[in-house]
């Protein structure tokens, strides 16, 4: 028994910890793009498509230093983001100047605010770790609701206990977490579907992911290999002729030997900040080769790709952002509060 008292404790803990990064994170990362410095990330989008042209032209032409990928200019950031083969990177402006430069991800803070958020600095490996974290804590939300209906009478609203003992803590943490428990189970229940994409079967229907695999998996692989110098304007110039309502949104090189260009471009309907409707062009060559419009996508499809948008607060304006903001720090009081009654305000055991 005190072995299974000890890995319960411990377990706690430890969720409970990793809950509390995650909410914190997610948090800041909610106003990124507000408190990311750099010169002319305030400017305002250009939807000229003969500078984006030219801008990407500039950036892509010399094939020693071409980005791997490039990220244009939003409507809250006005900065292109470059990201090369070594992992260093750089921002531009809506005319291709770069205007900063780093060599590693924790040279911007976020970058690895993002990277920590995402995968715990540990790839795929910690993406699931984070699955399983949001899944756990799915698992207490719902536990502890039915916890608190029990004690319903006794519920006071309070931003932090009463005192730092483990009674008072675990009141508070039964009421606060009844208040804030609709925000948890949003930013809980999406960060697990879009880490597990079968879970999406809990909203969609038990079909619902072989249909979003289908739906947004690239065309074949081509065999041909990335040509040195190709007509990247005319790319963007064909972009905006085969989609003329929508924002340019990303360029990225072929990966995986893919042969495959892929451009993609968010248009008026889309919540996704870089949108679902994409455009591939042959690497050899720099044609058209297919074409995916997201407002065609099957309504399960659409549907997930509504999930994101809601996480990350990228819809709704300020008084979304605010909520989630309000959801990911109650998250950080919560966990903190469950490592402080698991690790350090135990009862004594009486002898």
């Amino acid at each position: 028994m005190k072995m299974i008292d000890l890995l319960h404790r411990w377990t706690g803990g430890l969720i409970g910890l990793l809950l509390a990064l995650l909410g914190l994170s997610g948090a800041l990362l909610v106003h990124k793009n507000a408190w990311t410095l750099a010169p002319h990330a305030h400017d305002r989008r250009s939807d000229d498509i003969s500078q984006l042209a030219t801008a990407t032209q500039m950036l892509m032409a010399d094939p020693a230093s071409r980005p791997q990928s490039i990220t244009y200019a939003s409507d809250d950031f006005g900065l292109l983001r470059l990201l090369y083969k070594a992992g260093n990177g750089a921002y531009a402006d809506q005319h291709g100047t770069v205007v900063l430069q780093w060599n590693s991800q924790w040279e911007r803070p976020e970058l690895w605010l993002f990277d920590l958020h995402h995968h715990l600095f540990s790839g795929d490996a910690g993406e699931v770790v984070i699955g399983m974290a949001a899944i756990c804590g799915l698992f207490f939300v719902v536990t502890g609701l039915l916890l608190w209906w029990r004690t319903r009478k006794t519920f006071e609203w309070r931003l932090v206990p009463a005192r730092m003992t483990r009674p008072a803590i675990m009141r508070h943490h039964r009421d606060l977490g009844v208040v804030v428990a609709p925000l948890l189970l949003l930013s809980l229940l999406t960060g697990a579907i879009l880490v597990f994409r079968p879970m999406a079967a809990l909203l969609f229907g038990p079909g619902a992911p072989a249909q979003i695999d289908r739906s947004l998996a690239a065309p074949p692989p081509r065999t041909g290999q990335l040509a040195p110098h190709l007509d990247w304007a005319r790319m963007i110039v064909t972009v905006k002729e085969r989609f003329p309502d929508a924002e340019l949104r990303s360029l990225t090189l072929p990966r995986k030997d893919s042969g495959l260009i892929t451009v993609r471009v968010r248009r008026p309907q889309e919540w996704l900040p870089n949108g679902r409707t994409t455009l591939w062009f042959a690497a050899d060559s720099g044609v058209l080769v297919a074409t995916r419009d997201a407002s065609k996508l099957p309504t399960a499809v659409k549907g997930y790709n509504l999930l994101y948008p809601l996480h990350a607060a990228k819809v709704g304006g300020l008084a979304f952002r605010m909520l989630m903001t309000l959801s990911g720090l109650a998250m950080t009081l919560l966990g903190t509060l469950a490592v402080w009654s698991f690790w350090f305000r135990r009862p004594k055991r009486r002898s």
